[in-house]
């Protein structure tokens, strides 16, 4: 099998969780996790894996990274956005420039919310809108750094594209 074309990017983002009694509403995976504590940080809605797994695609595709395709800050384009929407127009982005989706994990870093319990409800969000398989796993860091001691959460996100032959 030829890999000509297979191309394969990494994502990562990270944001600090918001003050108790901000009433941040917490999103991850594309979900909404109501009941799990204060949302995070953010000009978006913060979306930690969403936003690591637009930047594996965008990388993948040699297109730079989400600040470049929505802007930085409270007045860009992805201010007071969710990450669904945001997911779905990079995925209509990167398909634009020759890339297909094919396959995309993301891992997901903290001690909240318990994805297990949820993870084929964020898998088929996250699957739906990128246009290919994605997979979501979690992992703490064991008490180590800001997202052990639970004052925010991470994600690492990888992605494969293909490039089409119409390119």
């Amino acid at each position: 099998m030829s890999m000509d074309g297979v191309r394969v990017g990494q994502g990562f983002d990270a944001h600090r969780f918001a003050s108790p009694g901000s009433g941040r509403e917490l999103w991850l995976a594309g979900l909404e996790w109501p009941g799990q504590g204060e949302g995070v940080e953010g000009d978006s809605d913060g979306d930690v894996a969403v936003h690591a797994l637009i930047d594996a695609l965008l990388s993948a595709a040699g297109l730079g990274d989400i600040g470049g395709l929505f802007g930085v800050g409270k007045s860009s384009q992805g201010a007071g956005q969710h990450g669904i929407p945001m997911l779905e127009r990079t995925v209509a982005h990167v398909r634009a420039n020759g890339f297909e989706p094919q396959s995309a994990s993301v891992v997901i870093i903290g001690n909240r919310p318990k994805i297990g319990p949820h993870r084929a409800q964020a898998q088929e969000s996250l699957s739906r809108a990128a246009g290919c398989p994605v997979t979501v796993t979690a992992t703490t860091t064991d008490g180590m750094g800001f997202t052990g001691a639970g004052e925010g959460i991470a994600a690492i996100a990888n992605a494969l594209v293909l490039m089409r032959s119409d390119r």
